[in-house]
């Protein structure tokens, strides 16, 4: 018997996929369960349908992460931290820090979790974090860190 995973079923397939299983399997285990349902012409059509929505849905949120991209690379923030004197800062810039800076001039909404720096930022002067957006897309922004 042909089914429609619901949910992923280990050693069977992943949610969405088509599967042959025998039919009392499919009767006594997985449909009681809710793990599937029979592959009928319609669930057939409705599992396309709900990829094909899928599959578009990823190719705008690609395309909405390579535009940020490329503002990200373009810009370079400016972040303001108190400092104790000699280009010296009191404690270090945080990822959070430069999400809200970023979020605050430039209204570009990232969170902090995406936000890699590659060494502590203790000084006074210009750094370069990668920002992760999603779909194996990285950009660099230019950080200035200025005292306050």
């Amino acid at each position: 018997m042909k089914v429609i995973l619901l949910q992923d079923v280990k050693g069977k397939g992943k949610k969405g996929q088509m599967i042959e299983v025998s039919d009392g399997y499919a009767r006594n285990f997985m449909l009681p369960r809710k793990l599937a349902v029979e592959a009928t012409a319609d669930a057939v059509n409705t599992m396309r349908m709900n990829d094909k929505a899928a599959a578009e849905k990823a190719a705008r949120e690609k395309a909405a992460a390579l535009e940020i991209s490329k503002q990200l690379r373009a810009m370079t923030l400016v972040v303001k931290a108190k400092g104790g004197g000699a280009g010296r800062l009191f404690g270090s810039v945080t990822n959070q820090e430069i999400a809200e800076a970023l979020e605050k001039n430039s209204g570009i909404k990232l969170d902090k979790r995406k936000i890699v720096i590659s060494d502590t930022i203790k000084n006074v002067g210009t750094y370069t974090v990668q920002c992760k957006l999603g779909y194996e897309i990285t950009a660099p922004l230019t950080v200035k860190i200025e005292e306050a």
